[in-house]
């Protein structure tokens, strides 16, 4: 990720993160105060009542994703789970509960206060089978071969870098490992005005991959039988509100993106007989950088975006 999209990626999850930490106000992918609210096209109805009962409020809060990845991703007893722009953590939670207490949640983040966050929500729900990193999603704090799935929560579209990104979640997956995230994803094109957009980046929405590129670069890494499942497909009335917030003419690129802009599932399998980008057996792409990468601190961080035009971590999570 280049420099200046993290640092504006760090500062206002950071931001989103105090909000809440602060004052229990829910975080957004639009508007500095979170006006959006309930009505927010991209973090809105993720996680059911049910599913957040007895969740951190905080955590709840804190979601800035597009989806649910953990009640798609299929996890069990035992599993190692990775969570990239982990946030304030509700989907560790939520990992930590499927995969009982002989599994273990990851939940990787570059923004301090994000973290902090995580941790205290981790605290109050007595979860003890969590842990969360400080690290770059393009440089992953864990060795090679050492978790069973990773997921994400509308966090990879932030990175300036997707390709590093998806050979780290390589090389960290052992074989027969599940990539599986939640990530927003473009079908066909969209102006170049809103590619442009640093605020719509920060959004989840500029930066993001057409769906074919994603499944390409997925194949290049060394994954297997990558697939994309639409799970919420934005329309005119969607665009407008991140099209307003990014300053852009509502009226001259909302039919543009109409039905293009979508948040998806991505799957991808690592082979049981692990090979590198060069065809190596069981390398593992990025082989080597286990070391270089437990230097390394945060991921992509779930948390508000553009003066909070969001995205992650949910907007992502």
């Amino acid at each position: 990720m280049s420099n200046d999209v993290r640092e504006i990626v760090r500062e206002r999850y950071g931001r989103a993160a105090l909000r809440v930490l602060e004052g229990k106000e829910r975080a957004s992918c639009c508007g500095t105060g979170g006006g959006c609210g309930s009505a927010d096209p991209i973090t809105r109805d993720l996680y059911d009542a049910v599913t957040t009962a007895t969740l951190p409020e905080a955590a709840v809060l804190a979601s800035l994703g597009c989806g649910n990845p953990t009640a798609l991703a299929e996890l069990k007893e035992g599993d190692v789970v990775l969570d990239l722009g982990s946030g304030g953590g509700i989907d560790v939670l939520l990992s930590g509960r499927r995969v009982g207490p002989t599994g273990k949640a990851y939940g990787l983040d570059m923004s301090d206060e994000m973290l902090a966050l995580a941790r205290r929500n981790a605290a109050e729900a007595g979860a003890t089978n969590v842990e969360f990193l400080k690290g770059y999603i393009e440089r992953i704090p864990l060795p090679d071969d050492s978790v069973d799935v990773i997921i994400s929560n509308c966090v990879i579209n932030l990175s300036a870098d997707k390709r590093t990104v998806l050979k780290e979640a390589f090389r960290v997956l052992k074989p027969g490992g599940r990539f599986a995230v939640s990530d927003v994803v473009i079908r066909g094109d969209v102006p170049p005005e809103v590619r442009r957009s640093m605020e719509l980046w920060v959004g989840c929405v500029a930066g993001a991959l057409e769906a074919s590129d994603f499944e390409r670069l997925l194949r290049e890494v060394g994954f297997e039988n990558p697939s994309i499942e639409p799970t919420r497909i934005y329309r005119v009335e969607d665009a407008r509100s991140f099209l307003e917030e990014a300053g852009l003419d509502v009226d001259a690129f909302a039919q543009a993106v109409d039905g293009r802009i979508m948040a998806a599932f991505v799957r991808a399998t690592k082979p049981a007989a692990a090979r590198d980008a060069a065809g190596a057996p069981g390398a593992g792409v990025g082989a080597g950088a286990g070391a270089a990468a437990g230097a390394a601190g945060a991921a992509g961080a779930a948390g508000a975006a553009a003066t909070s035009a969001c995205c992650a971590p949910a907007c992502c999570s």
